[in-house]
């Protein structure tokens, strides 16, 4: 089939957002676009994991791409944290195609804006069981994924991250940029771009397709 790039939501979508990130996406690489849409509130992080695992699988594609915005990028980062151990996941990342990952505005360390969310009545329903699980505590995470991975940090403050209290430090609107680093990333980026608007960004869409092109994301 050659190249197929597939986009994991975040918390509260379906996919439908990215018409026009995959649309690039698949003008620039000459591949094809697919959504992995998963219920990111009534289901867990490792439901949903294994959920995207079968549907991976289920791709009869020789190059194989993941993009992720927000959450969507701790269901992948579950993956390949259960996919090489034992337990119903096992075998799954190796047995995947080769390509590459490039999560964008993901809160692999945990979410200040989850946990004062969390806090407001009705905010921990509003949040499901897959954001209660990641975002609600700091996490200490580290890529071992077996393939390159690319992190995409904004840095407009505009987003709902600020209805929920003061931002000092750099970031999107809702997460932080200290927020997404992940040790063992093969490159990490900063754009000036918010947190929902990164879906929409022509200049995020190029440094995808950079990264998942040549392994690394083009200093401008």
């Amino acid at each position: 089939m050659g190249a197929v790039v597939v986009y994991v939501h975040g918390l509260w979508l379906g996919g439908a957002e990215s018409v026009l990130l995959r649309r690039r996406l698949s003008r620039a690489l000459g591949a094809e676009s697919r959504v992995f849409s998963y219920p990111s509130v009534s289901a867990s992080v490792t439901e949903n994991a294994a959920a995207l695992g079968r549907y991976l699988r289920s791709i009869p594609a020789d190059v194989l791409h993941l993009v992720a915005h927000s959450m969507g990028g701790l269901v992948i980062l579950k993956l390949f944290e259960t996919g090489f151990a034992a337990g119903p996941l096992a075998g799954v990342a190796q047995s995947l195609p080769p390509g590459r990952v490039v999560l964008t505005g993901s809160p692999v360390r945990g979410s200040r804006s989850a946990e004062r969310l969390a806090r407001l009545p009705f905010g921990r329903a509003l949040l499901g069981r897959s954001a209660s699980e990641v975002l609600l505590e700091p996490c200490e995470r580290r890529w071992q994924g077996g393939r390159d991975l690319g992190v995409i940090a904004g840095e407009l403050g505009l987003g709902l991250g600020r209805l929920l209290g003061r931002m000092e430090a750099p970031s999107d609107g809702t997460v932080w940029v200290t927020e997404t680093d992940l040790p063992g990333a093969t490159d990490q980026i900063r754009l000036r771009v918010s947190h929902s608007g990164m879906v929409f960004s022509a200049r995020v869409a190029r440094q995808v397709a950079v990264f998942l092109r040549d392994g690394r994301f083009e200093r401008e």
